[in-house]
């Protein structure tokens, strides 16, 4: 009867181990997808900052130019703020 017991204890345990290796591979195969989204993100992270830093580049550029063409362009914001007043 002992050995019988025995024979069910270690086949219990042998399942409790195959569980816990399907487990562990799981989530290595999650932990790798994982990675492999970051890198993605972070790539795309990089490109946006790329482009934002064009942007405003070109914002400024066009910011300039619209200084050294119209210079009283900033005094008009106080005129705008003058017409809502009054309405």
């Amino acid at each position: 009867m002992l050995m019988y017991f025995l024979i069910g204890l270690s086949l219990v345990l042998v399942g409790i181990v195959g569980l816990q290796f399907c487990y562990m591979f799981s989530v290595e195969r999650i932990y790798r997808e994982r990675r492999k989204y970051l890198r993605e993100l972070e790539r795309k992270h990089a490109i946006l900052t790329e482009r934002l830093a064009a942007a405003e580049r070109r914002v400024a550029e066009q910011n300039d130019l619209l200084e050294s063409i119209y210079p009283d362009l900033g005094k008009e914001d106080e005129v705008w703020a003058d017409v809502i007043e009054e309405r």
